[in-house]
This record gives C-alpha cells, sequence and structure tokens, in this order.
C-alpha cells in the first residue's frame, strides 16, 4: 500500500468517548417480545404544565460538546427540561473523565456512557443502571485507503491496525476472533489517537472511526494527490455493526440505590429521560437546528462537521421499532456475549460474569413515554431518512 501523506485541515478534531454498559433484569420481555407502546404505563407523580418547585440535577456527558448530545441540548435551549420542573446542569466530557465513575461516586445524578464499559465498573461494585438505550446501533467503523485490500476484517491479518484503547476496541477484537484471528499475533495493534493523522499520514494501515465523527474528519482532508477534498471512494470502510460484533453505545445512566430507595429520584428519573427523549426527536426533524444549539455551546467543531454529525447520529437512533429510549433484549444480550466472551491481548475480557439483575430497567423509559403521551409526538420514527451533509474544508 503506498504511503498517502495529507494535508489536515482540522487541528485536533476530537473523537468519540469511553464505552458504556447495559444489562437486564428479571422482569425484562424475552427476546421475541414486542416492547410496550408508549404511554401504555402510569405517568410519573410530576405535573409539568405547573412546576411548584424546580428540581436540580446534573448529567454527565462522555466527550467534549458535540452534536453526539444534541438531544440534551435541546432539551436545554428548547425549555424541555424546564416544561419537566427540572433544572439540568450539562456538564461536559474530555479525556480523563469516565461518566460512569462521576455517577457511582456521586458527582453527577444521571451520565451517559456506553454500553460494556459500564458493565464493567457494575462488575466492579459499582450500582449504575441503564434507564434508556438513546443509541439503538454502533456507530464504530474501522477506515483505510481504497487500495488497502482491507474490505473486511479478515484482511486485518498483517495488518498495522489502529484503535483507542480504553475499551474502545472491543469491537475490533470481536471482529477478529470472528475471523478466527489471534489480537496478539496476527495484527499489530497500534494506539491511536482520537483523530484520523496517523491514517493519513499512512502510519497505520486501517484507522479505527465514528461515522458521526473521525470520518468525517478524512472526508474534511485536502487529498495531495488532487488538491481537492477526499472523496468516500477514496477509502474502504467496515462497519462493525453490519459484521455483526457492534456492541450497544449511548445510554442514560442513573444510580441504582437511589432508584430503588428514593422516590424523588426515580421521579426526577423519569422526567429527565422524557424531556431527553423530546429533545432527541426534535433533533431528527431539526438538524439545523441543533447543530445551531450545538455550536452555541460552544463546540469547537465547524458547522458542517456537526452537520454531519448530527446527521449520522440520528442514523444510530432512528427508526426506532421498539420506541425511543426502550432497550432491546436482542442487542442488549449481544453486548453482553461479546463482553463476556472476546479475549483482549492479555486474555482476559471486559466481564468476567454475566451481569447481575436490574442492570437494566425500562420501567422508567416507559413511564416516561406516557409523560410524553398527550404530546403528540413520535417517538418510532418508522419514516425517518437521513439527509445529504456537505463537508467543507476543516468541517467549516
Amino acid at each position: 500500500m503506498k504511503k498517502h501523506p495529507a494535508k489536515l485541515l482540522t487541528a485536533c478534531v476530537v473523537g468519540l468517548a469511553l464505552v458504556a454498559a447495559s444489562c437486564g433484569s428479571d422482569d425484562e420481555p424475552a427476546a421475541d417480545t414486542a416492547a410496550p407502546e408508549p404511554a401504555a404505563t402510569e405517568p410519573a407523580t410530576a405535573d409539568p404544565a405547573a412546576c411548584e418547585t424546580t428540581d436540580d440535577v446534573s448529567m454527565q456527558l462522555q466527550w467534549f460538546t458535540q452534536a453526539q448530545f444534541a438531544g440534551y441540548y435541546a432539551a436545554q435551549d428548547m425549555g424541555y427540561y424546564e416544561d419537566m420542573c427540572l433544572n439540568v446542569t450539562i456538564v461536559e466530557g474530555g479525556f480523563d473523565i469516565t461518566p460512569q465513575v462521576q455517577l457511582a461516586n456521586g458527582d453527577v445524578d444521571f451520565a451517559t456512557a456506553w454500553v460494556s464499559k459500564s458493565l464493567a465498573t457494575r462488575e466492579a461494585g459499582a450500582n449504575i443502571v441503564n434507564i434508556a438505550q438513546v443509541f439503538q446501533r454502533s456507530g464504530t467503523l474501522q477506515v483505510s485507503f481504497a487500495d488497502s485490500g482491507i474490505t473486511s476484517p479478515a484482511d486485518f491479518a498483517g495488518k498495522k491496525i489502529g484503535n483507542w484503547g480504553f475499551g474502545n476496541e472491543f469491537e475490533i477484537f470481536a471482529a477478529l476472533g470472528k475471523e478466527g484471528l489471534d489480537p496478539a499475533t496476527d495484527v499489530e495493534l497500534i494506539g491511536q489517537q482520537f483523530d484520523m493523522v496517523a491514517l493519513l499520514e499512512g502510519e497505520i494501515d486501517a484507522a479505527e472511526a465514528m461515522t458521526y465523527n473521525e470520518y468525517a474528519q478524512v472526508l474534511e482532508a485536502e487529498n495531495p494527490d488532487t488538491g481537492e477534498l477526499y472523496t468516500p471512494d477514496d477509502f474502504n470502510v467496515i462497519s462493525y455493526e453490519e459484521v455483526g460484533v457492534g456492541m450497544l453505545q449511548d445510554a442514560i445512566w442513573a444510580d441504582g440505590d437511589r432508584l430503588a430507595n428514593d422516590p424523588a429520584y426515580k421521579d426526577q428519573a423519569t422526567r429527565f429521560v422524557a424531556a431527553s427523549l423530546e429533545g432527541w426527536t426534535f433533533c431528527r426533524d431539526n438538524i439545523e437546528a441543533c447543530r445551531d444549539i450545538v455550536l452555541a455551546q460552544g463546540s469547537t467543531l465547524g458547522a458542517s462537521h456537526q452537520l454531519w454529525q448530527m446527521n449520522e447520529v440520528n442514523k444510530l437512533i432512528w427508526p426506532s421499532p421498539n420506541g425511543v429510549g426502550f432497550i432491546d433484549q436482542v442487542a442488549w444480550d449481544q453486548t453482553v456475549e461479546t463482553s463476556l466472551s472476546t479475549p483482549n491481548l492479555e486474555g482476559s475480557t471486559v466481564l468476567t460474569a454475566p451481569p447481575t439483575d436490574g442492570a437494566f430497567t425500562n420501567e422508567i423509559v416507559e413511564a416516561a413515554w406516557a409523560l410524553l403521551g398527550d404530546m403528540d409526538l413520535d417517538l418510532f420514527g418508522p419514516d425517518y431518512a437521513p439527509t445529504e451533509v456537505t463537508l467543507n474544508a476543516g468541517g467549516n
């Protein structure tokens, strides 16, 4: 494969976050059981139309401000949290912040995180519970140049495969295992920054990327051979969702002890999820408005990059056949099985035992649907169709 040095048009465009988790309890539906219709449960005790008091709650993000979290910013900006009698502080994430640990330590009331790492945190003793699975599909990719010959995980053999570590690489290990490849001997795993510099400079053969972030970075970079921006035809893209090893990602997590013992907190959780899901439905139908809301929050990413990100994030949520936020048993089972069965370089796995009962519940999201029941919201998005987004140089 020839080396592909490139002129980068953005400086350190940030990548994705850490990973998270989901698990089931004895009262979850079987895999072939359809989710209940929204508004089928009793509403929470608060009346969003008349707030006698407003509760202060906080939400920890898993990364820097970007459209990955647009639904929460929209809920804040559009007054949906206020309508639910909540004053929500959204806490920005970063390199050294693990959201589910912040939640477990009591530093925040709620957190958004991926699904396998939060289960590992729970296995280590933290009673955290997945109360709403916002992203229904994995957005993780492996991206290589078109002349690399890498079109499937089987082609990783003998190649330099970039990954972010911190648990974000687990889908890579799962894909290798599915092809009978040993990550310790059959590939050269290279630590990758949260950008695409190593790929564009020819230091690695394939780079880890998110559909909504790092993949856009290569399409915002200049091809030195043409002087134009790279196009999708210049790359091979492997989707871990499509090859059958995708794991559940962004979910809303709550404190399990407080859910069980504090009715006021449980009520806050229901209202918080309801307003957040309303925010995500707004962003499904108003991607430019949500792009602008995120930009106004001070994101360092450019306007076209954020619009791309909003469009791609919506693809991970919609359509939502069981209803937005519902935790699907089949997807949960796949995430858990992958966490239990795929060894890393040291031979260990994310989970050493099946998650204990109560690691996820659909009770909160069903109650949240009931709160939204009179608002004529489409919580399924069966007719959702993404738009076409044109990326500008540097994502501007």
